[in-house]
């Protein structure tokens, strides 16, 4: 039997802070549906002069969109903002107590449905109850009445008083863990960098093709679709680019209004990306890059992350002036193979003052004492002539005295 997916009609609000992008905004919202695996039905615009404190967009507007929708059954309603607990409460009563969300609500429901790892599920779960707290009092008489059943709660307690104390033992249990997982990652971390290994993290707005851009760099099987957070857990894969090993972390994309709470519930996940040596910013080459960037540059700054990135525009096979993109930025497709190896290029760049790429000459007679330095460095290609072997070789540039009598 076929399922009926849920239909989602948006109220868009236009604002003073809004106003040069709500349409973007209201992009986002039906993109953020479909991920969600709802139906978009509809959008009311409303420009908003002052805030109305009950129901945020004034109630004429609600009663115009209450007669859209009449006739219409199980139309859900998301703000495409963030309400506090009254004012869903004002708006579902004026429209005939449907079902409201706000755009928090549907983020966390699209969270919740990708999150396949254990750390991720525990992530949301932390995020969805931190928002649920506060909001609690918006539940109604349900959650005022007393507690029923044996060793359920204190005298006089209410059901209201029961739950918070509940999500307040949840929070700490949650957060405990995910302190604990934070500190498998900063020894894994701490091994990578014994290890000398470099690390990359994919970093950007949702949707830009990081994980794609993932795939192709590393040859991993990353999970790649087109629509919104679509990846939601960290993948980290393994890339060699002439000898220099290094990790790609991709990562949770970045959302414009992303709320600042589900920022800090993913900044355990993120802290270990951001913890690396370079960040790639992946922006979509085609859609609102300035934009994208601004809200990517905005996020590490709420993270207080400060890293070197390369400004990478994916997607460029879909511009027809790639001259207009940003000034510096590397032009790719990664879904056509493009301008990888000038990105490649760029990374090993990025690095030179770590490596050194030379070619080295080994006397037979020296191949006792190279063998002895061997793993301090990367072969590149090997080829042998009769008084020796040349080697195309990478090395860490704190080991690259050791090998100066070889150096050509």
């Amino acid at each position: 039997m076929k399922s009926i997916k849920e239909k989602i009609y948006v109220i868009q609000p236009i604002t003073r802070e809004n106003n040069a992008h709500y349409r973007v905004l209201q992009e986002e919202a039906v993109a953020l549906i479909e991920s969600a695996g709802a139906v978009y039905a509809g959008t009311l615009y409303q420009n908003i002069r002052e805030i109305n404190a009950a129901t945020f967009i004034g109630e004429g507007k609600l009663v115009e969109l209450s007669e859209r929708l009449s006739g219409l059954d199980d139309v859900t309603v998301l703000f495409n903002g963030e309400l506090s607990p009254s004012q869903t409460l004002n708006i579902s009563a004026m429209l005939q107590d449907r079902k409201v969300i706000d755009r928090t609500t549907l983020i966390l429901d699209i969270f919740a449905k990708n999150a396949k790892s254990s750390e991720g599920k525990l992530q949301v779960e932390l995020a969805q109850l931190r928002y649920l707290y506060p909001r609690l009092k918006g539940k109604g008489v349900a959650l005022s009445r007393l507690g029923g059943g044996v060793g359920t709660r204190g005298p006089g307690e209410t059901q209201l008083e029961t739950d918070r104390r509940y999500i307040r033992g949840r929070l700490k249990y949650l957060e405990n863990r995910l302190k604990e997982l934070e500190k498998r990652r900063f020894l894994q971390s701490a091994r990578r960098k014994k290890d000398e290994i470099k690390t990359i993290a994919l970093i950007g707005y949702t949707n830009t093709g990081k994980s794609t851009l993932l795939r192709l760099l590393t040859g991993a099987d990353a999970y790649a679709e087109n629509r919104l957070f679509a990846t939601l857990d960290p993948m980290a894969r393994q890339m060699e680019i002439d000898g220099v090993p290094f990790l790609v972390i991709d990562t949770v994309g970045f959302l414009q209004d992303l709320p600042h709470h589900l920022i800090e519930a993913f900044h355990s996940t993120l802290e270990s990306a951001l913890q690396c040596d370079l960040a790639l910013i992946v922006c979509d080459a085609h859609g609102e890059y300035d934009m994208q960037l601004k809200t990517t540059l905005q996020t590490l700054a709420d993270l207080k992350c400060d890293i070197p990135h390369l400004l990478v525009m994916n997607k460029c096979d879909t511009v027809s002036d790639i001259s207009a993109l940003p000034f510096g930025s590397i032009p790719i497709s990664a879904k056509e193979n493009i301008g990888i190896q000038e990105l490649k290029r760029q990374i090993l760049h990025a690095f030179r003052d770590e490596y050194v790429f030379c070619e080295l000459f080994v006397p037979y007679v020296k191949f006792t004492e190279y063998a002895k330095l061997c793993n301090m460095l990367k072969e590149r290609s090997v080829c042998f002539v009769d008084d020796g072997k040349l080697v195309q070789a990478t090395i860490p540039k704190r080991y690259a005295e050791f090998f100066t009598p070889y150096i050509k």
